[in-house]
């Protein structure tokens, strides 16, 4: 099958006008102008008109457990007390509200141009109740055990068997070790020694900050009231240098959100690991976090990638929208280059960059149309721009409106 657009933005080269896509099964088999892919293809084709067509949107961090949640958490004085919120709700919650709550974020994500996302799944055992997955999907499975009965050998072998109930779906499966206040040191180092894609938030918030710094403030309170050990707090130590303290965080890592950094953090950036980073721009937003440091991150030769993280901390699952925020808070960025972010740079923080995030042979078949209303102007300024549900996918080279 061969889709004629009048313009192809690859995220592989410069747009292509009356480009056209071929594919075969679930996989991009040639792109290029319509005339030269028409003829060295044969086969139909088919003329979605005055359209962009690019690659399907990467969202790199969310929570699709909390998209029942939207606008039902007022913003707290503290982070402490949105955590004593949010698990206030979840015991509200059912095995069939999860499920339910699950099916309306990939509706959502799905209507805004997302055709690839990674889902901190809280609920692991759900996996055993799902059918695959209507986007391409990476189940990072959520391990804490601040307060568990079970020992950290335990949820890392049961979650390993658990992500294997997904080794026919579209996408994969990782561990998510919480965040350093949630997880022990031995939780993340088991997890961390598979080999499959991790993930954790990581210094987001001022709280978490003085809880380890300065072993003090209401996080700390919060933890040490569940019976949590303190005995890593209050050394002077910033929660990421708590962390690599631990251990090494390399290319397997998507770290979420890194909002509160000190000098001495970026010095140790500088010499030290490189993992890829996932930013949140509206979450951040919401709490009212420290700016993110994106410049100076990405000055460093750090892969930066967006994510919507949970409705229970934004208003919508839209990357648009989510570049918007970006563009706002970091006017000097480009277009094409906040575009990468939930293109090609989520498709790098996944380890995917030969078949996620662009059109190109080889890479799978997901694309969305945008019928942007001139070509005349910046095109990258319209896309980051675009504010209407997407009405043409193709996941997987099956077409699918929303």
């Amino acid at each position: 099958m061969i889709y004629r657009a009048r313009t192809v933005v690859s995220m592989d080269g410069p747009p292509i006008d009356n480009g056209a896509v071929a594919v075969a099964d679930d996989r991009i088999v040639d792109v290029g102008r319509f005339e030269v892919v028409r003829r060295a293809q044969g086969g139909e084709a088919i003329d979605l008109g005055e359209v962009a067509l690019m690659p399907g949107l990467v969202n790199a961090h969310c929570h699709l457990d909390f998209t029942s949640l939207r606008g039902k958490i007022p913003a707290e004085r503290s982070f402490a007390d949105w955590i004593r919120q949010i698990n206030a709700k979840r015991r509200e919650l059912s095995e069939e509200d999860f499920l339910a709550s699950i099916a309306a974020g990939f509706a959502e994500a799905r209507k805004w141009g997302t055709t690839t996302i990674t889902n901190v799944e809280s609920v692991p055992q759900l996996l055993r109740r799902m059918l695959p997955p209507p986007l391409r999907t990476w189940w990072f499975l959520e391990l804490i055990d601040v307060r568990a009965s079970a020992l950290p050998d335990e949820l890392v072998e049961a979650a390993m068997s658990l992500g294997k109930l997904t080794s026919n779906w579209p996408g994969g499966f990782g561990l998510s070790p919480h965040a350093p206040f949630t997880t022990s040191p031995r939780l993340s180092q088991l997890a961390a020694e598979h080999d499959v894609p991790v993930t954790m938030h990581i210094a987001e918030s001022r709280e978490e900050m003085q809880m380890f710094r300065d072993g003090s403030g209401p996080l700390y309170d919060l933890l040490q009231s569940l019976g949590r050990p303190m005995n890593d707090c209050g050394a002077g130590r910033t929660p990421l240098a708590t962390m690599l303290a631990r251990q090494q965080l390399d290319e397997r890592w998507i770290v979420v959100h890194l909002n509160e950094l000190t000098e001495d953090d970026f010095s140790q950036l500088a010499r030290g690991p490189r993992f890829h980073i996932a930013h949140c721009s509206r979450s951040g937003r919401y709490f009212q976090h420290s700016p993110f440091a994106l410049h100076r991150l990405r000055g460093l030769g750090f892969n930066i990638c967006l994510g919507t993280d949970s409705l229970a901390s934004n208003s919508s699952l839209s990357l648009f929208s989510e570049m918007r925020a970006v563009r706002a808070a970091h006017p000097s960025l480009s277009a094409r280059e906040i575009l990468e972010m939930v293109t090609l740079n989520g498709a790098r923080a996944l380890q995917r960059t030969g078949c996620l995030g662009k059109i190109a042979p080889g890479c799978f078949a997901d694309l969305i149309a945008l019928p942007i209303a001139s070509a005349a102007a910046d095109l990258f300024e319209q896309i980051i721009e675009w504010r209407e549900p997407v009405d043409w996918l193709l996941t997987g080279g099956i077409p699918s409106p929303v």
